[in-house]
């Protein structure tokens, strides 16, 4: 097998980031490269900057104008100003088209550099004091050679940019008849207070990790209290509700040691992310999620999680352990 084939293979805990820069002068007219990351599968394309300038009357500072862009009308936004970086003008700017959550937009930046394959446990959580701090929007810290890539939050962008992008909070068809429990994964606070207001108002406990490796630990402590029974017992959640995109263990890890585990294999995961593309959902089944769902779609994830719970023969990972 080709050394492609191995790093492609579905739970070795990788993913592909495009490296992105903003350039900074200071008063002594040094230039500081500030380095970014995101995935390569939210990015559309890169383009020639459209040479946009800040318009006095806009609503907001960062945006700077629209274009078409394969039948998309695509917003474009000075990701300097986002994060709170002096961007300096140069010639040869690029957008970087991010496609994901069922929204086109473009990221204004002084320009890319190459692509990276980075191990999830590559990426180093932010400190507290970042994740505080307004639009840090950074979930990690990956170091390549003499330099640290910062990577970015793009989710968290758009969904302060529509805030009722992914707004699940509240919106639940039914309660349960019965209090099941809930083990919800994900790096990112705001998306974790989301989702525990959706499964709380449906009746469920909620349990919570930062990511897959923290989330692992968790289920196997459970799993040692419960004595090897299963589900249910001691405490043990009755469901696994993560991200696929986290530092240290992404989702599809996560997933695929869970199935593994003779502990833990007879609990329904959920995986959940903003592009749940036919490759990635391929990605999902061969690690044994018993069901994905778009970051839009999450008002529906209690109900999923209820069906799956009760319904066992519903569950498409026993089968993949």
């Amino acid at each position: 097998m080709a050394k492609t084939e191995i790093l492609l293979e579905t739970g070795t805990n990788e993913l592909e980031i495009l490296e992105l820069y903003i350039d900074e002068v200071d008063e002594r007219g040094v230039r500081t490269s500030n380095r970014f990351g995101i995935n390569v599968a939210k990015v559309m394309q890169v383009i020639e900057s459209p040479g946009f300038t800040h318009q006095s009357g806009a609503s907001n500072d960062y945006y700077l104008g629209v274009i078409s862009l394969r039948n998309h009308t695509v917003s474009i936004l000075d990701l300097s100003v986002w994060l709170g970086l002096d961007r300096a003008p140069a010639d040869n700017e690029v957008v970087v088209v991010t496609e994901f959550s069922k929204t086109v937009t473009g990221f204004l930046v002084s320009g890319v550099t190459e692509i990276h394959r980075v191990g999830w446990g590559e990426v180093a959580p932010i400190s507290s004091y970042l994740a505080n701090m307004a639009r840090a929007n950074i979930i990690g810290m990956i170091r390549r050679d003499d330099r640290f890539i910062q990577l970015l939050d793009l989710e968290q962008i758009v969904s302060e940019l529509d805030p009722t992008a992914m707004n699940a909070a509240g919106m639940v068809a039914r309660k349960t008849e019965r209090q099941y429990s809930a083990l919800v994964v994900d790096d990112s606070p705001t998306i974790r207070i989301m989702l525990r207001k959706n499964f709380s108002a449906a009746g469920f406990t909620v349990h919570e990790a930062h990511n897959g490796e923290q989330a692992l630990m968790l289920l196997r402590e459970m799993a040692e209290t419960d004595g090897g029974e299963g589900k249910g017992a001691a405490g043990l959640v009755d469901i696994v509700v993560s991200d696929i995109e986290m530092p240290l263990m992404d989702g599809f890890t996560l997933t695929k040691n869970i199935k593994h585990d003779p502990a833990l294999r007879g609990l329904p995961v959920i995986l959940y992310s903003s592009i749940i593309t036919r490759e990635l959902r391929h990605k999902g089944e061969s690690v044994g999620a018993d069901d994905q769902i778009a970051k839009p779609d999450m008002p529906s994830m209690a109900d999923k999680a209820i069906a799956l719970i009760e319904n066992p023969d519903q569950r498409r990972g026993t089968a993949a352990a």
